[in-house]
């Protein structure tokens, strides 16, 4: 089953007193690149998923963040009132009502809300220094979150699958048409190589019959594709037993269409008939749009 290097997959969870939403998404790449936005304060996170990732995954340009916040009421259990704090901005105000009244002045009562509105107060308690059971809570939602992932490169590739084995369809077919063309044209060759000797020799006094025979002979061996087409009959068959392989084949892949491209550019510089020349470039445009597709493949 082919697969795509492109996918997204996105998931929500929860546990050890936090909620947490996770966001994966790659492209094509030659190799594997793994790009992480974490929470830097879960101790060993980091190394753990990149060594998740780098078991499920072979090829892409893979972007992962993880967006990591305590739920409501651990938060709300996360403040406290900072003592010392307290009493200073108590005694504060008994300073300013004291003052207030020897002059005559009457104060408004404050409130509670107003004392812990005073900056300093009230805090946040920083985070538990162990972050392991989250840590281990997160490890232990991150392979639904790849099951996702790899579902949606599984459905891409399965489309890659298809259009690539459309154009190898095509390209068996015009090697078909071109091998139907070549066996055409051997057989006028011989007569229009006779032809060309007997006009050699009658105006050139002298001449060697059977060396100029032998140069004829390896003009026509020069023009000759049966050797192209028999390698584009093979890379399409290498090409179908890629597509029916489980693992990653994209650098194979990558490969043969190198091949394919190198015995279509020798077929086109080897036509010298119109029809050839025709199919060869018809080739080197599947061929072209068969390489654009392999790049996604992982």
């Amino acid at each position: 089953m082919t697969v795509s290097m492109t996918g997204f997959a996105a998931r929500k969870g929860q546990g050890a007193g936090f909620t947490w939403a996770w966001d994966i998404r790659s492209v094509n790449g030659k190799g594997l690149d793994l790009r992480l936005r974490l929470p830097d304060w879960v101790d060993g996170l980091e190394l753990a998923l990149r060594a998740e990732l780098q078991k499920a995954l072979s090829r892409g340009n893979v972007s992962l963040s993880l967006r990591v916040s305590r739920e409501a009421e651990q938060a709300e259990a996360g403040l406290r009132v900072n003592a010392p704090v307290l009493s200073a901005v108590l005694a504060a105000l008994r300073d300013v009502e004291d003052a207030a009244m020897a002059v005559g002045v009457t104060l408004g009562q404050a409130t509670a809300a107003d004392v812990l509105a005073v900056r300093g107060v009230l805090e946040t308690s920083a985070t538990d220094d162990d972050t392991a059971p989250l840590r281990a809570a997160i490890l232990a939602d991150l392979p639904a979150l790849l099951a996702d992932f790899s579902a949606m490169r599984a459905a891409e590739g399965a489309a890659l699958q298809a259009v690539i084995a459309a154009q190898l369809d095509q390209i068996a077919a015009l090697t078909v048409t071109a091998q139907i063309h070549a066996e055409a044209r051997r057989q006028t060759a011989s007569a229009v190589l006779r032809e060309a000797l007997a006009r050699i020799l009658d105006h050139a006094d002298g001449a060697d019959e059977a060396r100029v025979a032998q140069e004829l002979a390896l003009i026509a061996v020069k023009q000759d594709v049966t050797e192209e087409l028999d390698r584009l009959r093979a890379h399409v068959d290498a090409a179908r037993s890629l597509l029916a392989e489980t693992g990653p084949v994209g650098r194979k892949f990558d490969f043969l269409m190198q091949e394919f491209m190198r015995e279509a550019n020798t077929l086109c510089s080897k036509a010298q008939a119109l029809e050839l020349t025709r199919i060869g470039l018809d080739l080197k445009t599947v061929i072209d749009q068969m390489r654009e597709q392999v790049q996604n493949v992982e």
